[in-house]
């Protein structure tokens, strides 16, 4: 089993030595959002990305982006 959220980027820092990525959960009342949530989702991400890595260009401000999670095993 899989669940699927979608979350907005809200801003890309450049550190210098890295990038940091912010995202907000997107709200919807059906379809993929209401995959985890009934109301107004609340959620956040913050993330570090290495510049050296083919993430560093992929996030761009007030894109969305979905957020897959399965279970590691």
């Amino acid at each position: 089993m899989a669940v699927k959220a979608k979350f907005k980027c809200n801003s890309v820092k450049d550190n210098g030595y890295n990038k940091e990525a912010e995202f907000s959960a997107v709200y919807g009342k059906e379809g993929e959002n209401a995959d985890y949530s009934k109301a107004t989702p609340s959620g956040s991400l913050k993330i570090a990305i290495d510049k050296e890595t083919k993430a560093a260009d992929f996030f761009q401000p007030q894109k969305d982006y979905y957020l897959t999670f399965e279970e590691a095993v």
